[in-house]
């Protein structure tokens, strides 16, 4: 059985990177998508399990401590991470697996396993990002401010990354990103 690379998809907030993993998991069952784990609270519309799994900061504490993630990150106040386990099982199943991540995220990846392929989702345009961010009304306007300050230094993160997809319709990003994931 052969072994696929890692991609993870990463950009900032707001740059709609949950939408175009959305629309592949409802297009694309050959790839496997990793649920992360966050501290932050559930926004109208998530599933525990579906979205995120969602924990208190010492649960995942406790799990940094024991090893059971790949990368973690904190961003904009709450903690994320990607569970090791089952991408490494779906890894060596020979699967397709997809990570999405924040920058931080990413660049660990990158230390741990140099072959991954990192793709950078970017914003058609600075207006648009903001107008998306703004647009959710799912957060106050302090922590849409730390986004989008956050954002433009991501956005400068961009020459890191192996491949760039404009982020200017879900169905030809998710079309490119499938593209670059295809053995």
């Amino acid at each position: 059985m052969t072994t696929n690379r890692l991609t993870v998809l990463s950009g900032p907030a707001g740059v709609g990177k949950s939408t175009v993993v959305a629309y592949l998991r409802e297009h694309e069952p050959r790839i496997w998508h990793s649920v992360s784990v966050t501290t932050r609270a559930m926004r109208p519309g998530e599933v525990e399990g579906g979205s995120y799994h969602f924990v208190d900061r010492d649960q995942f504490e406790a799990m940094i401590a024991a090893g059971a993630f790949l990368e973690y990150a904190e961003y904009a106040g709450n903690l994320y991470g990607t569970p090791r386990q089952p991408v490494e099982e779906h890894l060596a199943a020979g699967d397709l697996v997809l990570l999405e991540i924040e920058i931080q995220g990413a660049r660990q990846v990158r230390q741990l396993m140099p072959d991954a392929r990192l793709v950078f989702l970017a914003p058609p345009t600075w207006e648009e990002l903001e107008r998306r961010l703004r647009g959710r009304g799912t957060e106050p306007p302090d922590v849409i401010a730390r986004r989008l300050d956050q954002a433009r230094i991501e956005l400068a993160a961009e020459a890191e990354f192996d491949a760039v997809i404009l982020s200017s319709s879900v169905a030809e990003a998710a079309r490119q990103l499938v593209a670059l994931m295809a053995p």
